[in-house]
């Protein structure tokens, strides 16, 4: 019983995430967001999907610890330039196009 509980758990975080990437591309394409907030916000997704690190991983704690403190550092100072109505106006839209995917 335990198991399904988890799986149900790496299920709604998976969503999560991709409702998560697919705001970010959605603010990246909006022309009101500030092209810093876009170069910051690119440069995240970028570096998680590099396939090198400028630390690399077999470097105990310090590899790891790159991916993690780089990546959300760089979303937050971008979500901090970018107008709140902006964001909302972007994840209404993400939302919208989710229910109408499901009809």
């Amino acid at each position: 019983m335990g198991w399904c509980k988890s799986i149900n758990q790496l299920r709604f975080f998976g969503e999560s995430l991709k409702k998560e990437i697919r705001i970010y591309q959605v603010i990246l394409k909006d022309h009101r967001t500030p092209k810093l907030a876009k170069w910051l916000l690119g440069l995240a997704v970028g570096y998680a999907l590099l396939p090198f690190d400028l630390i690399p991983d077999f470097i105990p704690v310090l590899g790891q610890l790159d991916d993690l403190i780089i990546v959300p550092a760089l979303i937050v100072i971008a979500f901090r330039m970018i107008p709140k109505e902006i964001v909302e106006d972007c994840r209404l839209k993400v939302d919208e196009d989710r229910l109408g995917d499901r009809k």
